[in-house]
Order: C-alpha cells, then structure tokens, then sequence
C-alpha cells in the first residue's frame, strides 16, 4: 500500500492524500491552494494520477482548502462516491456552488483585460455546472457508524471539532497480509467551542496522518479572546468608528454571532450600547441556514438553547445583509457598527470593499479571528503593512489592526499534544500535514522526544510504502459501546419528541405561507423517518 502527498504537506492549504492498495484507490480530500499567486496557481497542475481511476473519494470536512478541488476531479473524469458527514455535504453545496461562481466572474474580468490586449481567452477552474455534477457524487454518512465504502476498506467518521460536521477519519484497510488502520485527523478543533462538540479521542492507529497548524502555538482561552474582542467593539463604538471582522463563511461566522447573542442577552446594557451587527455575506447567511438544518450534532448546550426554543443565529441587533445595494449603504454611512464579512483572510468577497473604506480611517478597527495563510491580505495586514492596494487604489493603514487567535477553529499545541494522548500505544509511523514549517518542525520535535520513532513531515509528491504491522489494528467498534450509544441516543430522541408536541402552540399563530410550507415538509420528513424506523425494526 502506498501513501503520496499531493498536498497540504508542509503548507496550510491544498490538502489532498492518494492512497493506493492492491485493490484500490482513493483520495482523503482534494482541497483548493489558497494564498498567493504562487500558491494559486498550484490549482492549475496536472494531476499526477488518474482521476476516473479513483474508486472513491473520503472528505473530512468542507472548507474550501480540503473541498475546493473536487468539482475539478469530476470535470476530469472522476465519477465515484464522494463520502462525507451530512453536515459536510450541506455545506459543500454552498461553498462549491459559490466557489464556481467567483472563478466564472474572476475569469470573465480577467478574460476583458486580455481582450484589450490581445491576449488569449483562458477558463475557470471548473464552472457551476462541474460544481452541481460533483454534488452528485456525495454519499452523506453518520458519525460513529462503520461504512463498508469498498469490499476492501472499512470507513468510520469521528467529530473533529473543527467546524460543523468535521470528522476525524478512521480507515480499515483489508489486503492480502491482514488489516491496517489507518487515521486521518483531518482539522482537529479546540474543546469547549460555542455550537459544535469537542473532538473525539481516538485509542489506536497504525499509521497517524495528523495536522499541525498551530504544532508551535498555545492559544490564549477563547474567553478571554472574545472579552478582547468586545473590548476593540465598544472602544471603537466610543469613537464613532467601524469594526471589520473578516471571518471564513463557515464556521467562525456562526460561532461568533452565538457568542454575540449570548453577550447581548446578558450583559446589561443600554439599547444605545447594543451596537449594531451586520453579517454581510451572502454565503454566510446560507451556511447559517445550514448549521440551523443540522443541529442534531450540534453540542449540549446549544442543543438545550434549541429545546428551549431560543435561536441562537437570531438577536435583536443583529442584521442580514442580503444583496449589494445593501452592502454598498454601509460604506455610505458613518455610525458604530460591527461588519462581519468573508473571506477570513481577505482575499476576496465584500470584506476588501469594506477595508477599502475604512482601513485609513483611525477610528476604525479591523479583527482577524482566524489563521492568516502566507501571501493573503490579511497575513499583510497582521504583519504590519503600512500600505496596501484595493481595487486600483493605494489605502493608507490607520485603523487599529488585531489579531485575536483564541477563536482559531485549529487545535493548539497542547490540545494536539493532549489529543495524541489518548492513544493507547503509538502509531507505527505519524505523518504531519497541514502545517507551515515553524509550527510542524517543533511539534515534529516534541514527538519524538515523547518517544515516537518515526515522525515525518513530508513535502508534496513524497510517497510511503505502508506495510502491515505484526501487532497490527484489526478491531472494529465494540458491539456493546455501539448499544449503550444507541440507547443514549433513544433516550435523547424522546425528549426531543416532547418537545416537538409545541408546535401545536404555534401552529395557531399568524406565520407566513413559506413558514407554514417550511413546517410542513419538516413535519413531513419527520413522519417518514418514523415511518422508516417502524420497518427496521418491525423486520
């Protein structure tokens, strides 16, 4: 069996591993280069296998450097299952769908400039209808089942913790010598975020493919992070300036507008103090829609809030902001306000019309909460750049710059440290991935201290030969842990079904015809469910 490294090796973007068997191949993600040109422009290689040879392809969750990639793996001849959590499969439908969509538009301006000068037409990437063919290919899966995706090769998706519907990939691999486990950590998150779980510990692997975004780093306690960063809100309320926050659609967005509400619901303040909040991304607002879709793997707590039929996507001051028009009237005015805009590192989207307009203004304030690649805007900005180019312009940068990490959706150095932890004997080898080289070298380092032999931090192309260990992992989840799992979840559906007998209450009340259609498909879904379940268990 071999393992290459096709991306997402010693760098934070563009990850993509081929696995090869005696039986099969497939692919662990196939995620877009993000950063600058140079980074970009990887997207355009020729792939060094054959696409409509992949048998199937796993992916652990949906941001665009992990997904990106995948409606070009269909345009050039890939047409298996693409296995992913539900979760994961709603949101891709947004991000690729939108990912199609800047690269028509991008290459439209590029393709008038080349006209004027007589230079050749180019293509996007892929086109929408490359990202609609390869929402085909999804196969939504569970969390916590074993999925037979292969006659040969056994798959199991474990919470990440990254952002909703990230996982952890357990792969089992059957060939002629035995059994090989091998697991993949995909984006591993920090315990006790707002809305999502904490990541699952896993027990054993013979082989480790693990992240290390953030190997060299301790992040300051999310708490603390986001007291800072209303502290930059109401401090720049004071002087009549605007707080923009570039934040990935997916994800950071959500989680700080939960954390907004729960501020604002608590704190005692004034309806003069309540700032303003606009969410200006129309990708955004349809993930949000999304993570309300998908709330059954949300955490505890904000399943509670759920019940108690509080929606933490909604608050008083917080405002959608759907189309242009609206977009460009913030950039008209002048008041206390927060801007949350993608994207996260500002490389695109409505957030670079927004730095445009306030970036030399003093008054003003611009967070970044979340990793900055090399070569983005936003890594400039954070850095300390004193001038920077938008949209043919030369901006002076007078507004206060802040980089507030503890809301980074990557484990940390103690939290991977703490996760690898959890194993109960060593993997054979472990292959760091997703991580620059001053945070993965140190991490690498630390390993092999903590007597793990063989740490490697591959570079792209780089192929492993992966061999069956005499004390090789063979065992599939324990048949009495999957029961006491099933009956927690039973336990957990009954509750919900109480809550459920009030919407009685509200059927009564004036709601829209969409909201009254809304209620009855769910209603409807609802009742085939049960329908479904009454045949299993009725065989």
């Amino acid at each position: 069996m071999k393992l290459t490294f096709l991306g997402g090796a010693g760098m934070v973007t563009g990850s993509s591993y081929l696995i090869e068997t005696e039986h099969c191949s497939f692919m662990l993600d196939y995620g877009m280069y993000q950063g600058g040109k140079d980074e970009e422009a990887l997207n355009e290689e020729e792939a060094r296998f054959a696409p409509n040879e992949l048998d199937f392809v796993i992916l652990s969750h949906a941001h665009i450097d992990h997904s990106g990639r995948l409606p070009l793996l269909v345009k050039q001849g890939f047409n298996g299952p693409i296995h992913a959590t539900k979760p994961t499969a709603d949101l891709c439908e947004i991000m690729l769908l939108d990912s199609a969509k800047i690269q028509e538009q991008d290459v439209e301006w590029e393709n008038k400039t080349r006209k004027r000068s007589d230079k050749p037409q180019i293509e996007p990437l892929y086109t929408t209808e490359d990202a609609e063919r390869s929402l085909r290919y999804f196969e939504p899966q569970f969390y916590d089942s074993v999925i037979q995706v292969h006659d040969t090769v056994r798959i199991r998706f474990q919470d990440a913790g990254h952002i909703l519907g990230s996982a952890i990939v357990e792969i089992w691999i059957t060939e002629a010598e035995g059994t090989t486990k091998i697991v993949f950590s995909g984006d591993l998150g920090m315990p006790n975020k707002p809305i999502i779980r904490d990541p699952s510990f896993i027990e054993e692997a013979d082989y480790l493919i693990m992240e290390s975004t953030y190997g060299n780093t301790t992040h300051e306690p999310q708490e603390q992070a986001f007291e800072r960063l209303m502290e930059i809100i109401t401090e720049t309320a004071h002087k009549n300036g605007t707080v923009i926050i570039p934040a990935f659609s997916v994800g950071r967005t959500q989680e700080l507008i939960y954390q907004m509400n729960a501020w604002y619901e608590n704190a005692n303040l004034s309806e003069a103090e309540r700032i303003p909040i606009y969410l200006d991304s129309p990708m955004a607002i349809r993930a949000t829609e999304a993570f309300r879709q998908n709330s059954m793997v949300f955490d505890e707590e904000a399943q509670t809030l759920l019940r108690s039929g509080d929606n933490p996507f909604v608050f008083e001051n917080l405002h959608f902001t759907k189309d242009v028009e609206e977009s460009k009237m913030l950039n008209k005015t002048n008041f206390p306000r927060v801007i949350i805009s993608a994207s996260g590192m500002a490389t695109g989207g409505r957030v670079r019309h927004h730095l445009k307009h306030h970036l030399w203004q003093d008054n003003s304030a611009v967070v970044f909460v979340g990793y900055q690649a090399e070569g983005t805007l936003g890594r400039l900005l954070t850095d300390g750049i004193k001038e920077v180019k938008l949209f043919g312009e030369e901006i002076a940068v007078k507004a206060h710059i802040e980089n507030v990490d503890g809301f980074s959706g990557h484990a940390d150095r103690p939290m991977l440290l703490s996760w690898l932890s959890h194993f109960t004997r060593k993997p054979k080898k472990i292959f760091l991935v997703h991580g620059e080289a001053e945070e993965m070298m140190p991490l690498a380092e630390e390993l092999r201290s903590q007597g793990h032999k063989d740490v490697f931090t591959p570079a792209r192309f780089d192929s492993f030969e992966l061999t069956v260990p005499e004390d090789a992992v063979e065992k599939v989840p324990d048949p009495e842990r999957m029961k006491q799992e099933l009956e927690a979840q039973y336990a957990q559906v009954l509750e919900d079904i109480e809550g459920i007998a009030r919407i009685r209450e509200v059927i009564g009340k004036e709601l829209s015809p969409v909201e009254y259609q809304s209620m009855r498909r769910k209603l409807m879904q609802i009742q085939s469910d049960v329908l479904d379940m009454k045949m299993l268990i009725s065989k």
